[in-house]
């Protein structure tokens, strides 16, 4: 298992969203339903975290805005994280939308994609699906893996499940938020989160599936 090394190289690609890569980095994904985020709270949240950035000599137009976060001094750093990732995230577990991935059905689709290629073109650490959104750890040989095997989970997934609701169109969001994890205590701090997700949104049993390949 290796983590993130600030010594060596780091490959940043650009969608709507910057992607960070290291080979072989352990790296913690987020992605999410269409219906998931409200427009509303989305623009909410963009206004208040725009607010928060520009006085802090961060212009959140431009594509370097998150590597700018990265590099400001650590306290107000983890304050940016504590003000708008947390939100971020507690307005998933809200669970918005249709949260079809709570229908075990749904869920199993998903599932096995994620294990399909599991020691072969990635290592999956550990994963929950919840009902509008999905967490994961692995680790990909390359960024070019990395962001390929996304794609291929979204397309694959997104066409059955459509097939199986008969719906038509886009089903995931097409972006996704990806962190690289720094060293093993975060990775283990990830895993809890990963596993007290389902708890910390109030779900039944039935709406959420977590798996782990480490305890």
């Amino acid at each position: 298992m290796r983590f993130f090394d600030p010594t060596d190289e780091l490959l940043i690609t650009h969608r709507k969203l910057p992607h960070w890569s290291q080979d072989g980095a352990v790296v913690f994904i987020t992605w999410r339903t269409l219906d998931s985020m409200p427009k509303d709270v989305i623009e909410r949240w963009r206004a208040d975290r725009n607010r928060w950035l520009m006085p802090h000599d961060i212009d959140p137009t431009q594509k370097d805005w998150k590597s700018r976060v990265q590099k400001l001094p650590q306290d107000q750093m983890l304050k940016f994280h504590e003000l708008f990732t947390t939100r971020w995230h507690d307005e998933l577990d809200a669970c918005h939308g249709a949260c079809v991935l709570g229908h075990s059905e749904i869920a199993g689709i998903v599932q096995s994609s994620l294990l399909h290629f599991n020691g072969d073109r990635y290592e999956m650490f550990r994963f929950v699906i919840m009902p509008n959104h999905i967490h994961l750890l692995a680790a990909f040989p390359n960024k070019e893996a990395m962001l390929a095997q996304c794609d291929s989970w979204k397309h694959f997934t997104g066409r059955e499940i459509n097939r199986r609701l008969a719906l038509q169109g886009r089903f995931w969001q097409q972006d996704a938020f990806d962190h690289l994890v720094r060293h093993e205590h975060q990775f283990r701090r990830l895993c809890d989160y990963i596993a007290q997700n389902p708890a910390k949104a109030r779900l039944r049993p039935d709406q959420a599936r977590v798996w782990a390949s480490v305890q």
